[in-house]
């Protein structure tokens, strides 16, 4: 697997944002993989379970090897919406709901394996057993290589890992969603060597004008003269930073972005930076 590289999420391709036509999505993959982003994270829900199909259909036409790409899938979360027949929203691991999941998420991204399989959320009613045996039978199968976790706790990861090896946990995890530092879950990854992957790895900086952020702002202004790179490469390198070799998966589709995304690797801050930056999302110095 790949360490500390940017992955591609492509949560927003589809549906539930840019909408891409077969063409532009050629294009999107093409432009990633050329750049050294050739891992995409999907979910079998996106787009309201339609984006991974769509991908699936481009990336044959894109004319890449599947060995020079790596894909990351999940499931579990039952959604309510156009494509299926649910009451509510809910989590499903059974064992045969599990393999079905996998073998829509292979047929639609046009694909042997996953190179990375994920249960999408805990389910409050999860079965440690009837998950490991799932993953066993895709394994054995090799129609996933590697598996994990994501938004999961380090209870809920020693409940899994118990019965069945993990590899991955993808959570939460920015400047301004710093709890993995505090509540154990990067301490556990760090010494079972599991790969932590985060979602929204630019936090609330530019979304939100609160305190926080006008906090974190004024030091970013400093730090992007001393390192000569933009605001949202010095927040991607602060994640990049941490001991833990977390791979953030980014959302964007703009082109531009992508590749300064891809600077941060270049970037080593320093660690009274990398406090400072810590400092400002808190608002008071380390204990």
């Amino acid at each position: 697997m790949h360490k500390s590289k940017i992955i591609i999420g492509c949560m927003s391709w589809g549906k539930w944002g840019k909408q891409f036509s077969t063409k532009e999505q050629v294009d999107m993959i093409q432009f990633c993989v050329e750049n050294g982003n050739s891992t995409f994270d999907h979910a079998d829900i996106y787009g309201d379970y339609t984006t991974e199909a769509e991908f699936g259909k481009a990336f044959i036409e894109s004319g890449i090897a599947r060995e020079e790409i790596k894909l990351v899938s999940k499931c579990g979360i039952q959604l309510v919406g156009n494509t299926r027949n649910n009451k509510v929203k809910h989590y499903n691991y059974a064992k045969e709901y599990i393999v079905s999941s996998v073998e829509a998420s292979l047929k639609n991204l046009k694909t042997d394996y996953l190179d990375t399989f994920l249960l999408h959320r805990p389910s409050p009613l999860m079965q440690p057993i009837e998950i490991a045996e799932a993953v066993t039978l895709l394994k054995e199968s090799g129609k996933i290589i590697n598996f994990g976790v994501s938004n999961f706790t380090p209870s809920q990861v020693d409940l899994i890992s118990a019965k069945i090896d993990v590899a991955v946990n993808q959570i939460e995890f920015s400047l301004t969603q710093h709890n993995a530092i505090f509540n154990g879950s990067l301490d556990q990854m760090l010494q079972n060597g599991i790969q932590p992957m985060c979602w929204s790895p630019l936090g609330v900086v530019f979304k939100e004008d609160n305190n926080q952020s006008k906090r974190i702002q004024e030091v970013l202004k400093t730090l992007t003269e001393k390192y000569n790179v933009s605001k949202d490469v010095l927040l991607l390198s602060w994640i990049l930073k941490h001991p833990a070799k977390i791979s953030p998966v980014i959302g964007t589709t703009n082109k531009e972005r992508i590749l300064k995304a891809n600077k941060a690797l270049e970037i080593n801050l320093d660690i009274e930076d990398w406090f400072l930056l810590l400092q400002a999302s808190q608002g008071q110095e380390m204990p």
